[in-house]
């Protein structure tokens, strides 16, 4: 077997027996090609030919070609799945990944808005439009229910229970977790389906086509032409609101996400209803969020404490 159509197989593995995202599956597939082409210039084209200088020679091309750590680390996972899979499917003797060792990934802190900046945000988008409707309610969601971007967009009237105020989210992995919405989001919500609804009942009276049909009808969050939005779209529409909004830093979407958790943290919720919350399959992943509330702490002695 080649290399190339090893890693088709690979891909294969990771689609239908892992459940990977597109996106994780975009990224590897991207990743892996590299190491094809690297390894095909060096007389490479089987899997039994990668050994040791194969894999720590591409690994210095890409430090060379200033990769940063934190994705020389993706490339890497990548790399050691492959080798791993094709070990267990007999086309490779040894892992030659087994003593490479993991780039050192800085300790990336999340960085949460302020509630008052939230308010801003969220007061941005022109609510005498139903574009504006749209954005403030896609806001909302996002920040009370700590969504992905990927979550948001794909979200369908199905997944909202607008009577008990939830949202089912369909995460990675095509997992499901229940999230409260709050009054606020869920009024946001409610305002922008009832103007959405008119608008599709005027078009229709003047014989125009409903804002959607078809396989975007049941979306919750339409673009103006009534498709699926787009995470990179929505990513736009955070930054622009953000940028009306004044806000330092600007935003984007899991820097809302960020903010969920971020706050929950700071009001007193522990970190496994956090994890639950989030969607995250680990609680180590939730633990970056623990320095919030050592800082939180931390500040408040600061202030109260006579000898602090």
């Amino acid at each position: 077997m080649s290399l190339d159509r090893a890693i088709d197989a690979y891909l294969d593995h990771l689609r239908v027996e892992r459940a990977l995202s597109q996106n994780t599956l975009s990224a590897y597939a991207t990743d892996l090609a590299k190491l094809a082409r690297f390894a095909e210039e060096r007389g490479v084209d089987e899997p039994r030919g990668l050994d040791l200088g194969t894999v720590t020679g591409w690994l210095a091309v890409l430090a060379r070609e200033g990769l940063g750590a934190r994705s020389a680390a993706r490339h890497l996972s990548a790399l050691r799945g492959f080798c791993k899979f094709m070990v267990r499917e007999g086309l490779l003797e040894h892992d030659p990944t087994a003593l490479t060792a993991r780039p050192r990934l800085g300790r990336r802190l999340p960085r949460a808005l302020g509630e008052s900046e939230l308010v801003r945000l969220l007061e941005t988008p022109d609510t005498s439009t139903l574009r504006g409707l749209r954005d403030r309610a896609m806001l909302s969601v996002t920040y009370a229910a700590g969504l992905r971007a990927s979550e948001l967009v794909r979200l369908e009237l199905g997944d909202l229970d607008l009577k008990r105020g939830v949202v089912s989210a369909l995460g990675k992995g095509g997992k499901r977790r229940l999230v409260p919405l709050g009054e606020v989001a869920l009024a946001h919500v409610e305002e922008y389906l009832a103007a959405r609804a008119a608008d599709d009942e005027a078009r229709a009276a003047k014989g125009k086509p409903a804002g959607a049909g078809g396989k975007h009808g049941e979306l919750v969050f339409r673009s103006p032409r009534g498709g699926a939005l787009t995470r990179q779209g929505f990513w736009k529409i955070v930054g622009q609101h953000a940028r009306a909004a004044g806000l330092r830093g600007g935003a984007y979407p899991h820097k809302l996400r960020h903010s969920f958790a971020t706050h929950l943290l700071r009001g007193g919720a522990d970190l496994r209803s956090v994890q639950t919350l989030l969607g995250h399959a680990h609680v180590v992943t939730t633990e970056i969020y623990t320095h919030v509330t050592r800082d939180h702490v931390r500040e408040a002695h600061r202030r109260a404490h006579p000898r602090a």
